[in-house]
């Protein structure tokens, strides 16, 4: 093959890179059959979801067929969980749900993930903190019991800590020669 001139060259790319018609009428139309069949999973957060819509709209209008943000938009309503109700209802009752842009939904739903997020944190820290004063009144309760002294050994980032007291004498010495090792 001899191709010369530019324009040969273009022709030729062109030929061989080109799909047919009929092929990217099918990529089409498989890709929004996987849009139509797209949900929301209820671990997944909102921004994972739009992009996974968006990924899938931008791969149809690159194939040259018309995939509008409006119709995006009713997806979004109507694929997102239930814990997103209150949030759709409000912009239902609000605004022209026919006017809402992509963008002014996708901060609604975000808005109310991270407000779920947060109080979620905060009871989770909550129940953290609880448990930590349990275990504090447990611990003190035990140490009250049984009085271990710690011999502690800080030296290269290295810590020891060796019980000295009742049968565990030969521990200390051993704590000592760690000391001198280091």
């Amino acid at each position: 093959m001899s191709l010369k001139t530019a324009k040969e060259i273009w022709n030729y790319l062109k030929a061989e890179y080109e799909e047919d018609e009929r092929i990217r009428g099918m990529k089409v139309l498989n890709l929004i059959r996987d849009f139509e069949l797209q949900k929301m999973k209820e671990l997944e957060s909102v921004k994972e979801y739009s992009d996974r819509l968006l990924s899938i709209a931008n791969k149809v209008r690159l194939l040259g067929s018309v995939l509008n943000d409006s119709r995006i938009v009713e997806k979004l309503q109507v694929t997102v969980p239930e814990k997103f109700e209150a949030t759709i209802t409000t912009l239902e009752n609000t605004k022209d749900l026919s006017k809402i842009s992509l963008t002014e939904l996708l901060n609604a739903l975000q808005a109310q993930e991270q407000r779920r997020s947060m109080r979620q944190q905060g009871v989770i820290e909550g129940a953290l903190l609880v448990k930590h004063q349990n275990s504090s009144r447990r611990q003190k309760k035990e140490v009250s019991k049984n009085p271990i002294h710690l011999a502690a050994i800080v030296r290269r980032k290295v810590i020891h800590h060796t019980s000295v007291g009742e049968d565990l004498t030969p521990s200390a010495p051993n704590a000592i020669n760690l000391d001198m090792k280091l």
